[in-house]
């Protein structure tokens, strides 16, 4: 539950920043595309290094495709953060905001595959048991 209230509160708080970010609509713009591109480049990122920790199971072409649009999405998403012409305190609410999401998009994708592999364990197990039963 708690890695799930961290990432609704990365997500509100990115949301209301951009939300409310003063300036031209073209920068709003560019910042929301951004974050949402870090937000779906983490989770495949992350994704894709659970996936071949004990073993490869990707080619090496879709590795510099993860990683490569993990690094373009926080690359880009820095630097018009850096040349948007605000405030720096705003600058520095959506850079907060915005590493936290990205640490607790990290954090979720992990508990969900934790869940997903202890389900898995579990019915296994639970199969393993009913087929002794049977026998």
């Amino acid at each position: 539950m708690q890695v799930w209230i961290s990432f609704g509160l990365a997500v509100t708080l990115c949301a209301t920043g951009l939300a409310w970010l003063p300036g031209q609509d073209l920068d709003r713009a560019f910042m929301v595309m951004g974050y949402l591109f870090c937000l779906t480049s983490a989770f495949g990122l992350s994704k894709f290094i659970r996936d071949n920790d004990k073993r490869r199971s990707d080619t090496p072409g879709w590795k510099w495709v993860v990683w490569g649009g993990f690094f373009l999405a926080m690359g880009l998403t820095g630097w018009g953060l850096w040349r948007m012409d605000v405030q720096p305190v705003w600058k520095a609410y959506l850079a907060v905001s915005w590493l936290f999401l990205i640490s607790s998009v990290f954090t979720l994708a992990k508990t969900l595959r934790d869940a997903h592999e202890a389900d898995v364990l579990e019915a296994r197990l639970q199969g393993r048991r009913e087929a002794r039963d049977e026998a």
